[in-house]
C-alpha cells in the first residue's frame, strides 16, 4: 500500500529548517517509504536507503526518470515555438553526464580510470602538504580574535588539495568557488530555480567546461604528475575516457572534491565547539579524531540526500514505486535511524560498528573518501589542539541555501590566541 508522508519533503528545502532538519527526519522515518506530491518517493530509514542503494534496478541518471523526460520535452517544445515566433534560439550544448550520474557498464570504466589516479598512494603522499597548508592558514591568525572556520581554512584548504591534484595552477584557483556554488546547487531535489538562476547555473558550467577543455589541451601538450594528464593516458581495457568525459569528470573532481569537504571540516568545528567536554577529548587524544570524523559523517554528514530512478517496479517496506519514478534517497535520516544506532540522536566520538551513509554505500560510494578524510583528520586535529579558549561567535550560524549539501556559509569562531 503507498502511504503519503504527514511531512512534504519540501518543508527540508525551507531555510527556516536548515539549520536543525533532524526532527523533521525522525517524523519522516516513521513512513519508511512515502509518496510525495510530485510523484517522487521518499525514502529514510537505514535498512531501505541500503538495500535501494545496493539494488541493480535503480538508476542514478536522472535522463531516465519520467520527470526528467518531461522537463525535456517541454524544453524542447518552449524551444520550437520560439523559433516558429522568429526568435532567435542557441543550439543546446551536449553534455557528457559526470560518471556518478552514470550507469554500469560506463559508469564502471570511467570510475576504474579515475580510481587508477586517485591512489591510496597519492592521497597518503598529500597528507603532509595538506598539514602544512592547514598551519599556515591557521598561523595567519597566531594572535587570536576572530576566525572564519569557513572562508579562512575550510573552503581553501580543499581548493588548494584538489585543483593541485588536478594540475590546476594555483593562480587559477581563485575563479572555482563563483562556479561551484551555483552548479552544487542543482543536486538540491525539488529546489526551483528562477530564471535568472538557471542562467548563472548555464553560464558557470560552460565556462568551466571551457576552462577545463583549455587546461587539458595544455596538459596534452606538457603532462604533468596530476590527475589529468593520468586520466588521459589511462587506456581502460573497456576504452579511454573521450575528451567529452575528460571535461565532466574534471568539473565533478573540482566540485565534489572541495564543496563537501567544506561542510565537513565546517560542521565538525561546529560540534567540536558546542561541547566543550568534546573539544577537551580530543585535545586530550588525538588519535580520537579517526573515530570522531567516522561519527561527525554519521551524526552531521556534509551530504544529506541524493536521487535516484526506479528501473522497474519496485517492492520495498509495503510500498511499490513504479517503473520511472524519482526516488529521494535521505541518507542523513537513515544514518540517525534509532533502529539501527543505538543513541543515534547523540554525537559519540569513540563509536564502533559505525557504519554510516556519510559517503553513501554501494555501486556509487564516495571517489574521494579517502581524500576527504585525510584533510578532516588534520583540519580538526589542529583545529582542536591550537586554538585557545575557542568560542562561536554565532550559535546557530548563516547556513547556505542548499539542503543537499547542508552546510554553514559562515562560521565565525573567537579565541584568544594559537598554541604552537
Amino acid at each position: 500500500m503507498t502511504q503519503k508522508s504527514k511531512i512534504d519533503f519540501k518543508q527540508i528545502l525551507d531555510h527556516s529548517h536548515i539549520a536543525n532538519p533532524y526532527p523533521l527526519y525522525a517524523q519522516f522515518r516513521e513512513t519508511p517509504v512515502a509518496l510525495q506530491e510530485d510523484g517522487s518517493y521518499l525514502v529514510s530509514t537505514y535498512n531501505e536507503v541500503v538495500s535501494l542503494l545496493h539494488d541493480p534496478r535503480i538508476s542514478s541518471d536522472m535522463r531516465k526518470s519520467d520527470a526528467q523526460k518531461r522537463f525535456m520535452q517541454q524544453a524542447k517544445q518552449k524551444r520550437e515555438e520560439m523559433i516558429a515566433q522568429g526568435q532567435q534560439v542557441e543550439e543546446p550544448e551536449e553534455i557528457v553526464p559526470a560518471f556518478i550520474f552514470q550507469d554500469p557498464p560506463n559508469h564502471d570504466r570511467l570510475r576504474r580510470i579515475v580510481t587508477s589516479q586517485l591512489t591510496p598512494e597519492r592521497v597518503e603522499n598529500m597528507s603532509s602538504h595538506i598539514e602544512q597548508i592547514v598551519k599556515e592558514h591557521l598561523d595567519k591568525h597566531a594572535q587570536g580574535g576572530q576566525i572564519d572556520i569557513v572562508d579562512d581554512l575550510a573552503y581553501p584548504l580543499p581548493v588548494t588539495v584538489i585543483c593541485q591534484l588536478l594540475g590546476v595552477p594555483r593562480e587559477d584557483e581563485a575563479q572555482f568557488h563563483a562556479w561551484a556554488e551555483p552548479l552544487a546547487s542543482v543536486l538540491d531535489p525539488g529546489q526551483v530555480q528562477t530564471e535568472e538562476q538557471q542562467k548563472q547555473i548555464m553560464q558557470a558550467g560552460r565556462q568551466m567546461r571551457e576552462y577545463m577543455g583549455q587546461l587539458l589541451q595544455k596538459l596534452k601538450a606538457q603532462p604533468g604528475d596530476n590527475l589529468l594528464s593520468g586520466m588521459m593516458a589511462a587506456d581502460d581495457i573497456d576504452g579511454a575516457m573521450s575528451p567529452r568525459e575528460l571535461i565532466s569528470t574534471a568539473v565533478l573532481l573540482l566540485i565534489a572534491g572541495h564543496e563537501t569537504t567544506v561542510n565537513l571540516i565546517t560542521n565538525g568545528t561546529l560540534a567540536m565547539l558546542r561541547s566543550p567536554e568534546l573539544l577537551e577529548r580530543l585535545r586530550q587524544d588525538p588519535e580520537l579524531i579517526i573515530t570522531y570524523v567516522e561519527e561527525l559523517l554519521r551524526y552531521d554528514p556534509p551530504v544529506h540526500f541524493r536521487t535516484r530512478t526506479a528501473l522497474a517496479d519496485i517492492q520495498i517496506a509495503g510500498t511499490t514505486i513504479p517503473q520511472g519514478a524519482t526516488i529521494i534517497l535521505v541518507l542523513a535520516s537513515g544514518s540517525h535511524d534509532g533502529q539501527r544506532f543505538e543513541r543515534s540522536e547523540e554525537l559519540i566520538p569513540d563509536r564502533q560498528g559505525n557504519e554510516h551513509l556519510g559517503f553513501g554505500s554501494g555501486l556509487h560510494y564516495c571517489v574521494g573518501a579517502p581524500l576527504a578524510r585525510v584533510e578532516a583528520h588534520i583540519a580538526l586535529g589542529e583545529i582542536s589542539r591550537r586554538l585557545i579558549e575557542p568560542k562561536l561567535a554565532l550559535d546557530p550560524p548563516p547556513y547556505r541555501d542548499n539542503a543537499a549539501l547542508r552546510g554553514p556559509r559562515h562560521l565565525p569562531v573567537n579565541f584568544k590566541g594559537l598554541r604552537s
